[in-house]
């Protein structure tokens, strides 16, 4: 039993903290029957317990940081962990450095396969194949879309009609705006593939020239684990501006735009899309240090040091 705490009311904050000695209960309980060697903890409202109870009962403990800036619950935790895994060398800072490990973000292997030719056969990717076009721009919100990229995008379409022969679009909306979104393609004649969801990612990210998307942290281990150049949209107003800080990372390392939603316009983005385009050079070069800010071999990492801790703890030795 774990509740969140943050942005609570004051009395729901009070039951949830309330909570916590029955989440812990829980956890030694879970742990104890499991048997468990490892207990690994990703932030969030669930992790405190379970990692409190690993340490209680000299369970092996490491945590995941995929932000550019620590949440709450891991800088708390950081104290119980023996290793640290970190996406950014920033969110390193906040730790005992002879804990950190800088090793990405572990992604699905797909991300990380060769490129293979586009298919036609995939709905992601059919609008580059059907048309002739020779750029391919991709444009998501996350898993469920985001209505503020969509509106933005429906603003910037009348602003990007020099475009409409030379480019064409794949835009996952989600479910709420998909059929508007659609309607408006069509209308300003732009070779689009819009869909609600977009189930090869990997297949469409890498037939991408330029993508425009929100800063997760996912998000951007994808982007970077395929090369991609960016406009990056971070979701304004979450908790330590994760997306914010996110995107500042890619940006600084020359691999993305940074737009801000609060202020943004149909023109502001459209600009910014037609100047990236345009320009194949700049495309590739962002693309490359994109890639250069990856790490390919996140999962592998982690688990050689997960294993090794393991082992270090089976022949007696410390951490």
């Amino acid at each position: 039993l774990a509740w969140p705490v943050m942005g609570l009311g004051m009395l729901r904050a009070a039951a949830a903290l309330l909570a916590l000695p029955v989440g812990l209960y829980q956890s030694l309980r879970i742990l104890r029957t499991r048997q468990a060697d490892l207990v690994i903890g990703v932030g969030g409202y669930s992790s405190p317990p379970v990692l409190v109870a690993a340490s209680l009962l000299g369970i092996r403990r490491v945590i995941l940081e995929p932000n550019a800036y620590p949440g709450m619950a891991n800088r708390v935790l950081g104290p119980l962990a023996d290793i640290i895994f970190v996406a950014f060398e920033a969110a390193g800072r906040h730790f005992t450095p002879s804990k950190v490990r800088v090793v990405g973000t572990p992604i699905r292997r797909a991300f990380l396969e060769p490129a293979q030719a586009v298919s036609p056969g995939l709905p992601e990717v059919a609008a580059r194949a059907a048309g002739g076009a020779n750029r391919t721009l991709l444009i998501f919100g996350g898993s469920q879309g985001a209505h503020a990229i969509n509106a933005a995008m429906l603003a910037a379409l009348p602003h990007l009609g020099a475009l409409r022969a030379s480019v064409s679009v794949i835009h996952q909306t989600g479910e709420a705006d998909h059929d508007v979104v659609k309607a408006a393609y069509e209308a300003a004649g732009f070779r689009s593939e819009v869909v609600p969801f977009v189930f090869d990612m990997p297949r469409a990210l890498r037939s991408a020239d330029l993508v425009v998307s929100r800063s997760g942290a996912v998000t951007v281990a994808e982007l970077t684990a395929c090369g991609k150049a960016a406009v990056l949209i971070p979701l304004p107003h979450a908790i330590y501006r994760h997306q914010e800080r996110n995107a500042q990372v890619m940006e600084s390392g020359g691999a993305a735009v940074v737009l801000s939603q609060e202020n943004l316009t149909g023109l502001e983005l459209a600009q910014t899309i037609e100047t990236l385009l345009r320009d194949p050079g700049r495309l590739r070069a962002m693309g490359a240090l994109s890639r250069v800010l990856g790490r390919v071999d996140s999962a592998e990492r982690m688990v050689r040091e997960c294993q090794a801790l393991v082992a270090r703890k089976a022949k007696g030795e410390r951490a």
